[in-house]
């Protein structure tokens, strides 16, 4: 049995693409776990909206206390709700592309057997300022693990972007994949980028030095490269609903010294392939 899991709140207010998150991993499911958080919103009909019988709902009350610690514990949650050997994991803002999808579920029996393997890995496409273009930097991770063995101890880290096993928190290990995760969290309209800063500040409060940055455009960032490629199926219609906004925008250009560094690295991943001193939450089996 191949689970799914996810957990959302307040996506109406952030606009979060929960219903193509959801769908983009639903046929290959046998259930969708759905941690949904007390909203202020219509986050929860939402998502009954699909009306699937292999959505699960858990209703939640989120001690947002912890702070980011909060992703990783309802994360957890969720995870620990799923009655499939194997989950497929989605964030509110990510849509898996129907291809790799299917390339889950085959590496899934392919490595069912092989005790090593503890997740798969899948590639990123992290969408910055609109849907044609991509943050390409070393700063972005552009592998994380999406699929995980359930019942070996595997918990989500920190702020959920990826997982640990056991109590020593040890890196899972992980095999990749040519699956694709269109990550679209920066890519929203001008308004829900707003509430993102907002509710980052309770989140994240050591990251935001300048206090509350509502209203002000994306920061240039070095890297930025232009996608002509194509998108998932699944998210086809809530993008068409927001390709035009004229408040997105990305400020001006305003390269610094400690930018150059980045633009080496590139330089070196593009001829070798290999990016220097890459954060990675797991090791490759």
């Amino acid at each position: 049995m191949l689970s799914g899991f996810t957990i959302v709140r307040n996506a109406v207010q952030l606009d979060f693409p929960i219903i193509p998150a959801i769908r983009s991993i639903l046929d290959v499911c046998d259930e969708v776990v759905v941690n949904v958080g007390r909203s202020e919103d219509g986050t929860r009909d939402l998502v009954a909206s699909i009306a699937d019988p292999r959505i699960r709902i858990l209703d939640a009350e989120w001690d947002m206390a912890q702070r980011n610690r909060v992703l990783a514990a309802e994360t957890l949650r969720a995870m620990q709700a799923c009655r499939g050997s194997w989950g497929i994991y989605i964030q509110a803002d990510e849509v898996l592309h129907e291809d790799g999808a299917r390339i889950l579920k085959e590496k899934v029996a392919e490595c069912d057997g092989d005790s090593r393997v503890e997740g798969l890995l899948v590639k990123y496409l992290h969408f910055y300022g609109g849907f044609d273009v991509v943050a390409t930097s070393r700063r972005w991770y552009r592998r994380e693990v999406r699929c995980v063995r359930l019942g070996r101890d595997v918990r989500s880290h920190r702020d959920a972007q990826g997982f640990r096993v056991g109590p020593e928190r040890r890196r899972i290990r992980a095999r990749r994949t040519d699956a694709v995760m269109f990550h679209y969290g920066w890519a929203r309209p001008a308004k829900a980028i707003d509430e993102k800063r907002r509710a980052d500040l309770a989140l994240y409060p050591w990251r935001h030095a300048e206090g509350d940055t509502r209203g002000r455009p994306l920061d240039w960032i070095p890297l930025l490269r232009r996608y002509t490629g194509s998108h998932p199926a699944a998210v086809a219609a809530w993008m068409a609903e927001r390709t035009c906004d004229p408040g997105r925008a990305i400020g001006p250009r305003r390269l610094r010294p400690r930018d150059l560094r980045l633009y080496l690295s590139d330089a070196i991943e593009r001829v070798t392939g290999a990016r220097l001193f890459e954060f990675r939450n797991y090791d490759v089996v």
